[in-house]
């Protein structure tokens, strides 16, 4: 899989990240934190797990790819405990962290090189196991981890009677030449 369809992800990423806090903007804070049911409780856990766990990624793939411009910014956002440790007690705090993030996000998918994708990348889990994996194969599990949840998100919109609007990656795809 080449650096484009990274690219692609990281656009659709954002795209959707813009959807769902626009969603959630529109409730009143007590139905953003309500207990839904879901894996990380309520919309709003769900949002900050998200968080998380492209933070503890991307500080993982800045630690492990170093000299990569574009995950600098990294360094100053906060590094998680858990993964549903709430990082923020507001929605604009945590869509100001997600801003940041995607756009790391975005940077990153179009400095990284081929042979990066390509080559064996090392982390240790939060629970202290190290594994070695293509760094490639790593990031199709962040984005589809992204889309898994943003995936519950939409359905806890959805059952509260918000409609985050279309949701396909396909809509973001150019037209063939």
């Amino acid at each position: 899989m080449g650096t484009s369809h990274f690219t692609h992800f990281a656009a659709y990423n954002e795209w959707m990240n813009r959807k769902l806090y626009g969603a959630a903007a529109a409730l009143p804070a007590e139905r953003l934190h309500e207990n839904r049911g879901a894996f990380f409780g309520s919309i709003f856990g769900t949002l900050n797990h998200l968080v998380i766990a492209d933070l503890i990624w991307f500080k993982r793939i800045a630690a492990g790819v170093p000299g990569l411009a574009s995950l600098q910014c990294l360094d100053a956002l906060p590094r998680p405990t858990s993964l549903d440790q709430r990082l923020c007690t507001t929605l604009p705090e945590l869509d100001a962290l997600r801003v940041t993030l995607d756009a790391a996000i975005i940077g990153f998918c179009a400095e990284v090189q081929p042979g990066q994708l390509d080559g064996a990348f090392t982390w240790t889990s939060m629970k202290g196991i190290a594994s070695t994996k293509r760094l490639g194969d790593v990031l199709l599990h962040v984005f589809n981890h992204q889309t898994h949840h943003r995936g519950q998100a939409t359905t806890l919109f959805s059952q509260l009677g918000v409609d985050v609007g279309p949701t396909d990656l396909l809509l973001l795809l150019p037209e063939a030449a």
